[in-house]
């Protein structure tokens, strides 16, 4: 219908030096031009999703926990056998749903820093379950103590899985990770995602 139109166009015009001009009226070939318009453009509704809810998984499926925690370089080895001891206890009782999904030290960037991911199965309510019980848990809150007095600083974040990627599953170490941030313009989040 586009080429009709276009040819009903061209031939009421003939060239000059000064452009085209029409031969007679053109009136009805101009009315298509804007039923034209109408077929290539197209009006899309903006989302009102966040980005978060169109590319990751949902909420109830797992929720990611990741601490990093930089540790006083005179405390690295006590600290790792402190974690040792404790944090293992929590992945393998069937009364936290949560995992231990890894844990490591740094070796490039923040040193003496010790990173842990756990993961929530059940989201947000199993990471509010977690940490109810374990400020009942009396071995949990001695290790927080003991922890606390080898610690510089400490940062959690809480993430979601994208949609497109695979859980991470724990493997037999030693292994290297490279944990990587990505800073997108806004609006490009979804096709970082498609990329």
């Amino acid at each position: 219908m586009a080429s009709r139109v276009l040819q009903t166009l061209g031939r009421g015009l003939h060239r000059t030096k000064t452009g085209l001009h029409p031969n007679g009226t053109v009136t009805g070939t101009v009315r298509s031009l804007s039923g034209l318009k109408s077929l290539f453009v197209r009006k899309v509704d903006p989302r009102k999703d966040a980005h978060s809810h169109l590319l990751a998984k949902k909420e109830d499926n797992n929720l990611y926990k990741i601490q990093f925690h930089n540790v006083k370089p005179e405390c690295l080895d006590a600290y790792n056998e402190l974690c040792q001891s404790v944090l293992p206890s929590i992945h393998t009782s069937p009364e936290y749903p949560c995992e231990l999904v890894g844990t490591w030290n740094t070796w490039y960037g923040e040193q003496d820093q010790a990173v842990h991911l756990w993961r929530y199965r059940g989201g947000y309510p199993a990471l509010t379950e977690v940490m109810n019980k374990l400020r009942q848990n009396k071995d949990f809150m001695k290790y927080r103590t003991e922890r606390g007095k080898m610690l510089l600083s400490r940062k959690n974040q809480l993430l979601l899985e994208f949609s497109f990627w695979t859980e991470p599953v724990p493997r037999p170490g030693p292994n290297i990770y490279e944990l990587r941030s990505y800073q997108l313009r806004p609006g490009t989040m979804i096709e970082w995602g498609n990329y």
